[in-house]
């Protein structure tokens, strides 16, 4: 993988991983355009998507350092009951990534014709999110699990992760500021669960990878300035009610996948 490849993946994944476009499906598809084989391990990968967490981390410092510090009172008080939710909402996820991770994992070598169909899929999620009727309510136990299996879900290359759990929320009743703040720190920990499985099972090793370091910063620093600008403007987007410009180009992109696939 060359320097400028590196970097340009960083962008797309920093880009699409809060944007509602699918990380994982652009970044097949960015590979694919490119020529890159998928052979080199996930170490490229991991570093892209700690660079995410990051960025994430960077944003909502003072929600998390809030959370934390409610957390260690340990009483049961609102930062508590909102890490709890967060606990519920990583079950789904927690079942797929202990049992199920190499059936995942084969999904990604389906090429693009299952990630166009799954960006279509997308597109179907955020055009109904656009049209529910606004609501106001809070976060509950019970949608928190549901959002949970939007996540879990969302493990398919090309079905966005951020499209499905904030689609979820908004087709739930849920305060578009709320959905928003919880789908984004809500990933946190099952993308670190993910970085520590790959660590513990061998699969990060920048040595075994074939990738030199100049790269693997290259891109661990595009994915985290364009994750950082993202996650701004995600949250200022569903905000405003604009979803529907990413279901328009969810649904030209996965068509045009699904073609290419076939040519």
């Amino acid at each position: 993988m060359e320097t400028w490849e590196a970097f340009i993946l960083g962008i797309v994944q920093g880009l699409t991983e809060f944007l509602p476009v699918s990380s994982s499906g652009h970044l097949l598809l960015s590979k694919e355009i490119l020529g890159i084989d998928n052979n080199g391990g996930t170490t490229f990968e991991v570093l892209v998507h700690a660079a995410t967490v990051l960025s994430t981390v960077t944003v909502f410092r003072n929600d998390i350092a809030k959370l934390l510090a409610g957390l260690f009172k340990f009483e049961y008080n609102r930062e508590t009951e909102y890490v709890l939710k967060i606990v519920v909402s990583m079950i789904p996820v927690m079942v797929i990534g202990l049992f199920f991770r190499s059936e995942v994992e084969t999904l990604f070598g389906k090429g693009p014709a299952l990630v166009g169909s799954m960006l279509l899929l997308t597109a179907v999620l955020l055009l109904f999110s656009h049209f529910a009727r606004k609501g106001e309510k809070p976060v509950s136990y019970s949608n928190a699990f549901v959002i949970g299996l939007a996540q879990a879900c969302a493990v398919l290359p090309g079905l966005s992760r951020s499209g499905a759990t904030i689609s979820t929320g908004l087709l739930l009743g849920n305060n578009r500021n709320e959905i928003a703040r919880f789908s984004f720190l809500m990933v946190l920990v099952p993308i670190l669960g993910e970085a520590f499985l790959d660590l513990i099972g061998g699969d990060f090793s920048p040595a075994k990878s074939r990738i030199t370091a100049l790269p693997l910063i290259t891109g661990f620093i595009g994915a985290y300035v364009s994750g950082l600008l993202a996650c701004k403007l995600m949250i200022k987007l569903v905000s405003q009610v604009k979803l529907y410009w990413f279901a328009i180009y969810c649904a030209a992109v996965g068509i045009t996948a699904i073609i290419y696939s076939i040519i």
